[in-house]
């Protein structure tokens, strides 16, 4: 059976998106991991080593959210290797990744593989409702310690039936929220003049129907703030055609365009929309245009496109690990992998953060109520931002800030600067909107 376990953890890790040379690379770290705790340094005493499982995409439409995972095991593996000093004991750390596949279904399945079958001490997760929903579900069956980022706190809590008077008893999530965002985005595009007219591209799962809902979502504050709304209904992802949507908006003369759509999908739109003739003076649409890789897919359509930002060098945070900076952080990335930072970078170090904090404030592996009971206490420093779970919005709920950036043309390419930070002061802003060419 360990040696099942064992193959079942080297797959999930080699899986996907991550090249040969990368993978040897992690291979190598987590080899370097396992050895310590075979061959433990001297003042380490602890025998039972302490076992974090991460659901992560590494595959599918959603893997470049995963696209950090590997760096991060690393590092992490790295910074670990003599081990975790809880008390008077130094404990061995293992990590033990899944790729969710960017599916539902299987992030369920090998939530349930790490808890049941790795028997880990607690269960970390990020990347959309699709990966956090149902790990965090899984959690919550199975009585395992869970601790979830990236999705916002809405799709991911009530998605999950979550109840504000009530809450749930073993997991935890931190992110910012829709209010954080539609604050951030109505800003944003009240800077620069447009006829106010905006076309919605909402998805038919978690976060698009969050987002388009009429009471937490995007519709009551758009028609508050007079924006007139463009809303065809939520679209079947993955889509190929956006014909229907194109024609609409420019039949109604939509000068700004939004949404929460995977990237493949907004690869099809925005080609689509160029080749039919759509000219919107700002389009800001979430996921798809968070990333670097995605950008440069879209050439020179590429530059001007207007997203959300969680996390950047410019943040004011240091990890309360490590002690690195947010911009030592995006440093060290470029300088391992040769890609520019990527939001997802901040965030997974985070939740590695977050949940070793929570392991040493309980006092170790093996007693799973305590954890838990430490994770719900948490008020700690992070690369992202304080996090506090008992300070809401709802219980086991910790906010984290938003600004908003545009890619604008630099020295080297496009960058992502920050041109919005109404939601967050604390964040610097690094230039100012200017409209789609």
């Amino acid at each position: 059976m360990a040696e099942s376990s064992s193959k079942g953890r080297l797959s999930g890790m080699i899986a996907g998106t991550i090249d040969r040379r990368t993978t040897l690379k992690l291979m190598g770290g987590v080899a370097a991991g396992a050895a310590a705790s075979m061959f433990p340094a001297p003042f380490v005493r602890a025998s039972k080593p302490i076992k974090i499982g991460y659901v992560s995409p590494a595959t599918g439409p959603l893997a470049v959210f995963g696209e950090p995972d590997p760096f991060t095991i690393e590092q992490l593996n790295k910074f670990l290797s003599g081990g975790l000093k809880i008390g008077d004991a130094s404990y061995p750390v293992e990590i033990v990744y899944k790729d969710s596949q960017s599916n539902s279904n299987r992030a369920a399945e090998v939530a349930n593989e790490l808890i049941l079958n790795d028997e880990v001490d607690i269960v970390i997760a990020g990347s959309t409702p699709a990966t956090t929903n149902p790990v965090a579900d899984q959690c919550e069956l199975n009585g395992m310690p869970c601790i979830t980022n990236d999705t916002p706190w809405q799709p991911h809590f009530f998605g999950r039936g979550g109840k504000p008077d009530q809450g749930f008893e073993w997991t935890y999530h931190f992110f910012w929220g829709l209010e954080d965002i539609i604050g951030s985005y109505t800003n944003l595009w009240k800077s620069i003049a447009t006829n106010k007219v905006l076309g919605a591209l909402w998805p038919n799962d978690s976060d698009g129907n969050a987002w388009g809902d009429g009471k937490i979502g995007f519709p009551p504050v758009l028609e508050k703030e007079g924006f007139k709304l463009v809303d065809l209904g939520r679209y079947q992802t993955p889509s190929d055609d956006f014909s229907s949507y194109i024609s609409e908006f420019k039949k109604e003369g939509v000068e700004i365009v939004t949404g929460v759509v995977p990237p493949p999908d907004f690869a099809n739109f925005w080609s689509q929309a160029g080749q039919q003739g759509l000219k919107p003076k700002i389009v800001t649409v979430a996921k798809a245009s968070e990333f670097p890789a995605a950008i440069e897919a879209f050439g020179e359509r590429g530059e001007g496109l207007t997203v959300e930002v969680w996390w950047s060098p410019n943040h004011p945070f240091a990890s309360g690990l490590t002690g690195q900076s947010s911009a030592e952080l995006a440093k060290a990335y470029t300088a391992a992998t040769g890609r520019p930072w990527t939001m997802p970078v901040g965030f997974k170090h985070s939740l590695f953060e977050v949940a070793i904090d929570a392991l040493k404030r309980a006092g170790g592996p093996g007693n799973p109520e305590a954890i838990r009971d430490a994770i719900r206490d948490t008020d700690y420093a992070s690369i992202v931002g304080p996090i506090n779970f008992r300070k809401g919005p709802v219980p086991n709920i910790a906010k984290t800030p938003l600004v908003s950036g545009q890619w604008q043309r630099g020295s080297n390419g496009l960058d992502l600067v920050i041109v919005e930070n109404s939601q967050a002061p604390m964040v610097p802003v690094g230039g100012e909107l200017k409209p789609l060419a």
